[in-house]
């Protein structure tokens, strides 16, 4: 019976990390897009990626990508790799995504 707690154990914790990368990666995007719409168009990429990778511990952002962009709506997409058991050590072939957009702000 021991086994089959153990096991339990493990792909329940394997499941709140998957929900957690999800949450992460929501997060992220919020933020990257939060940051881009108070810069102009030009700087807007790079703020964003940085804003969106921030607040990510080393281990998730290892394998993070961000993409930002967007003329009117600034976007942000977001994909982090689900790891197995411990964030920084193997990883699932498994990537989960986040998506964020606002309106762009007027510049007077």
């Amino acid at each position: 019976m021991t086994p089959v707690i153990i096991l339990t154990l493990v792909l329940m914790w394997q499941a709140v990390l998957v929900g957690y990368a999800f949450t992460l990666a929501g997060n992220a995007a919020d933020e990257g897009v939060r940051a881009g719409t108070a810069v102009p168009r030009g700087a807007r990429s790079g703020v964003c990626e940085r804003a969106a990778l921030e607040d990510l511990s080393s281990a998730w952002r290892e394998g993070a990508e961000v993409k930002c962009g967007g003329t009117g709506m600034v976007t942000a997409d977001v994909s982090l790799r689900v790891p197995v058991l411990f964030p920084g050590s193997i990883d699932f072939p498994v990537t989960v995504h986040g998506h964020a957009g606002t309106v762009e702000e007027v510049k007077n």
